[in-house]
């Protein structure tokens, strides 16, 4: 059993103003599944970008949204959202303060 606090790991800058920790992975042991913390800023946005995994997501504070090629969707806290493989996709912080979020994706 491993258990330490989240923010103990050093961040990695995904984009200006957006954090990426990998809190649980390879390093930990995990087999199949990689546990990640996003900290978005105000105004700042993840990539936009595809893959052949899927996302699951929840949202831990702030307001932002989700968006698609197709759709744009409102997120907040408590708020789940589940992202299909190869949807391109991004998280825009639409709020005045950080958007955090848990998204695990399988180990590839």
């Amino acid at each position: 059993m491993i258990v330490h606090k989240y923010l103990d790991i050093p961040p990695t800058e995904d984009a200006p103003g957006v954090l990426r920790r990998v809190v649980i992975g390879p390093d930990e042991g995990a087999p199949r599944f990689i546990m990640r913390v996003f900290h978005v800023e105000p105004g700042c946005s993840t990539p936009f970008h595809s893959h052949w995994w899927e996302h699951e997501v929840f949202v831990l504070e702030g307001d932002g949204v989700v968006k698609s090629r197709e759709d744009e969707s409102k997120i907040g806290e408590g708020m789940v959202v589940f992202i299909a493989p190869n949807e391109e996709h991004c998280f825009t912080n639409t709020g005045n303060g950080v958007l955090r979020f848990i998204c695990v994706i399988p180990l590839s």
